[in-house]
């Protein structure tokens, strides 16, 4: 026999305690599951640090929250369609609260709030979320790969050629040129395409970040004019496993493609996070971005796990 499960109306906002809350659930869900149930983002405006949406007030990120026994024990993050964009959802129910319907309730309630076209995230696309999807009939829309590359894997020797210098971020006055570039190489990207100031300003006041683990390069004719950037992430060690380097962002603009910018930048990267000590080294890209795939893949890094987006057929 069923459960019904009551979904409440989408806010806004969460207060502190209730966000405060979420990351609490998104932790000991991660921890359950060996992978995190929601991304960076969402996290990010669950604690009201996020830009929402494309900017646009009028279209904010919006959260759902379900309670069981007065506690948390499900939560939704859904992003409206803005744009080309379709709407974009991700959801996490506690590990104590499963088996209930509560997730395929949680599923059924973003796909519909965010209306035609509308996807919803399986980080890791683990088998509760696959039998989800398959009983409310969605299919995969879009497929989002984490590559890894291991220390046994020999990197290429870093070689910069003439006319190219090769810097590390020099502070929030390339922060500028940072958004540039970062929005006209993923103007096509629903997440990673159109970030604001503060989209730099949150990641560049957080903890992980280091301006020598920020890689830019420039034309020496036009030093401040940047040319593509490598942007690195170190996760740091916990009591289940060691600390990870990650490829965060690699941009190129545009006008400079076809020079090797990207190989360059990300072996830049690469060897930098090496000469931490970090033995493993992750990425994320999209499943269809061909170049990227045969880039990284060329370097020696190999598909680890896959995030899917479920549609309505």
């Amino acid at each position: 026999m069923g459960v019904s499960v009551e979904v409440p109306g989408w806010v806004a906002e969460l207060s502190a305690d209730v966000a405060a809350e979420v990351v609490a659930l998104v932790e000991r869900a991660g921890g359950a599951d060996g992978v995190a149930p929601i991304s960076e983002q969402a996290v990010l405006s669950v604690c009201g640090t996020a830009k929402s949406g494309d900017g646009d007030q009028d279209s904010p990120v919006r959260h759902l929250v379900i309670e069981r026994d007065g506690e948390l024990a499900a939560y939704a993050n859904l992003v409206p369609a803005h744009g080309d964009h379709p709407a974009m959802a991700e959801a996490v129910v506690d590990p104590r609260a499963r088996g209930r319907g509560i997730g395929a309730a949680l599923v059924a309630a973003a796909l519909e709030a965010g209306g035609p076209g509308a996807r919803i995230w399986a980080h890791g696309n683990l088998a509760p979320a696959r039998a989800v999807a398959g009983r409310l009939g969605l299919v995969v829309a879009r497929e989002l790969w984490q590559m890894r590359l291991s220390a046994t894997v020999e990197l290429p020797e870093l070689t910069i050629p003439g006319g190219l210098v090769l810097r590390t971020y020099a502070g929030p006055a390339d922060d500028a040129e940072i958004l540039r570039v970062n929005n006209a190489a993923f103007d096509w990207h629903p997440e990673q395409g159109g970030w604001t100031e503060a989209d730099i300003a949150v990641r560049r006041e957080s903890s992980w970040f280091d301006p020598e683990g920020l890689f830019i390069a420039v034309d020496p004719a036009e030093p401040d004019h940047i040319l593509g950037f490598h942007w690195t992430k170190v996760h740091p060690a916990d009591d289940t496993s060691e600390a990870v380097g990650e490829v965060y962002v690699v941009a190129v603009d545009p006008a400079a493609q076809g020079r090797g910018l990207g190989r360059l930048l990300t072996l830049a990267g690469l060897h930098h996070l090496r000469d931490r000590g970090l033995d493993t080294v992750i990425l994320y890209t999209e499943a269809d971005n061909t170049a990227a795939v045969h880039t990284y893949t060329r370097l020696g890094f190999e598909t680890a796990h896959i995030d899917a987006a479920y549609s309505a057929r």
